[in-house]
């Protein structure tokens, strides 16, 4: 089973960066609720949950994932686009150094780890608002010594690559077609989300187990019709952040 890092929520959440989503007013009360209820999942599941303190200054720190991309060889700090999320890197580096090797992304390049799906020896990055040229030319440099290669992925109807698509196994992808090129995934099997739960394509895979957003109800029929062992976590509260499920986590391959 994985190691994973979650963090505190802010107690005020507010101020927090959105693009395509209208801004919107989350409760911390049921958020701090919604977000312990995730960690009690996780661990339910046979996972060790490492959760850090609160950033009260950074009310998108919660989102662990996007600060940087953990492989078997190497953990990799990213520069998220977002310039007001910049200084969360700092807040993980101490632990990711405890893990060994470490590299990191380098100005001009930025890269969220939202954007990046890595599939088996794939990596699929987004070319997003929050991850240039740059960032994927610099993770390809870092990858290459470890044998993997580096697919960009042209994203434009929502923030991150992992919005609109997740690996459900090496071989099946579940997808909103809508926002994002998908012609890069011809190799595998889709799966498309419903038109009506369009954000319901971003799910946590961990070995056999899938984790969905529990707003997503058809689709979480689909997925486990196609014989997936799936898992419903409600994270309403954190998706006005336009968060989605894997957004929460920073898991540790081992």
């Amino acid at each position: 089973m994985s190691l994973i890092f979650t963090r505190q929520p802010a107690k005020e959440l507010s101020g927090f960066e959105v693009t395509f989503v209208d801004r919107d007013s989350p409760d911390p009360v049921q958020a701090e609720k919604q977000h312990q209820a995730y960690g009690e999942l996780l661990a339910s599941l046979g996972h060790e949950v490492k959760v850090l303190p609160t950033a009260d200054h950074l009310p998108d720190s919660i989102f662990v994932e996007d600060v940087a991309v953990l492989f078997p060889e190497v953990s990799v700090l990213t520069r998220p686009g977002a310039i007001s999320r910049q200084p969360e890197v700092a807040l993980i580096e101490q632990e990711l150094q405890a893990l060994g090797n470490v590299a990191r992304i380098e100005a001009p390049a930025t890269l969220e780890g939202g954007d990046v799906l890595r599939v088996d020896k794939l990596v699929f990055v987004g070319l997003t608002t929050r991850t240039n040229q740059a960032g994927i030319e610099q993770l390809a440099a870092i990858l290459s010594e470890y044998g993997y290669t580096v697919i960009p992925v042209e994203v434009t109807g929502c923030l991150h690559l992992k919005t609109g698509i997740t690996a459900l196994d090496d071989e099946t992808v579940l997808v909103n077609p809508a926002w994002l090129d998908v012609s890069a995934f011809a190799g595998f099997t889709h799966i498309m989300a419903e038109p009506d739960e369009p954000w319901a394509a971003n799910v946590l895979r961990l070995g056999q187990q899938i984790v969905m957003n529990a707003a997503s109800q058809k689709t979480q029929a689909k997925v486990r019709a196609a014989g997936f062992d799936v898992h419903s976590a409600d994270i309403s509260e954190f998706m006005k952040m336009e968060a989605g499920l894997t957004c929460m986590s920073l898991v540790v391959p081992r």
